[in-house]
């Protein structure tokens, strides 16, 4: 019996994203499958985060398409897609609870018995307690890191979309985050994540997906850089600097 490949989750044509002249984002096409873990990997000013932004409806893109579950109008979707940024979005101030409550109300998710059930079910899953009556500002990064991860998934998101969310954190904490989402995706959800500590990855990411420039170079399933020619990559730097190349 042959196996049905993954259908495509997430698909971008010829995504073009100017800032003024810089072009953040230089054309890129691609596709994904489901319930896979997509490392998103380049240097500062690739073009990383301005795609997940791109993909979670946070930028519009100056031209291209963005397809995601079949649908290209992002308000049809945005209940399925959850999105982790960088900052962790969450008030200091406010305990864990609170803020996911809150955070709830703003998603339109039903408030009630049932609903603070489900707040507390998204806490445990990443590990920690929801009983826990400290302020968010007194957890170490490594809880707070989590505690984001446990909003961008209170939708119960198909697509999760992730940035930097192994960013100072101890090599404990960032494994057993590394742990948290390969169960998250073996469960059937896509994740996007972009990092700059790929050797986390090594094992558990579905594939690697490098970008220089504003455009993927190459995709891979180990943890190894495509290798470009110096002509494209000196292409690469004049083009983005300029614009995007319309020959």
């Amino acid at each position: 019996m042959t196996e049905t490949a993954p259908a495509n989750v997430v698909a971008v044509s010829n995504l073009i994203k100017q800032f003024g002249r810089f072009a953040a984002l230089r054309g890129i096409t691609a596709e994904f499958s489901g319930g896979k873990l997509y490392a998103i990997l380049g240097d500062n000013g690739a073009g990383k985060t301005t795609l997940l932004r791109t993909l979670a409806g946070l930028s519009q893109p100056s031209s291209g398409e963005v397809n995601i579950l079949g649908s290209s109008k992002f308000h049809d979707i945005c209940q399925q897609v959850g999105y982790m940024a960088h900052p962790s979005l969450l008030y200091d101030e406010m305990t864990g609870m609170e803020n996911l409550t809150y955070f709830a109300r703003l998603y339109g998710i039903a408030s009630g018995t049932r609903c603070a059930e489900a707040i507390r079910a998204v806490i445990i899953s990443v590990g920690l307690d929801p009983d826990l009556a400290r302020p968010i500002g007194q957890f170490s990064q490594g809880m707070k890191q989590r505690m984001s991860l446990a909003r961008a998934l209170l939708n119960n998101p198909k697509i999760l979309l992730l940035d930097e969310p192994f960013s100072n954190v101890d090599l404990h904490s960032a494994t057993e985050m590394v742990r948290l989402l390969a169960g998250i995706r073996d469960q059937g959800t896509t994740i996007f994540l972009v990092t700059h500590q790929a050797s986390l990855l090594e094992g558990v990411a579905d594939e690697f997906v490098w970008m220089e420039y504003g455009k993927i170079i190459g995709r891979t399933r180990e943890l190894k850089r495509p290798e470009i020619s110096e002509e494209r990559s000196r292409e690469n730097v004049g083009v983005n600097i300029m614009g995007v190349n319309t020959k």
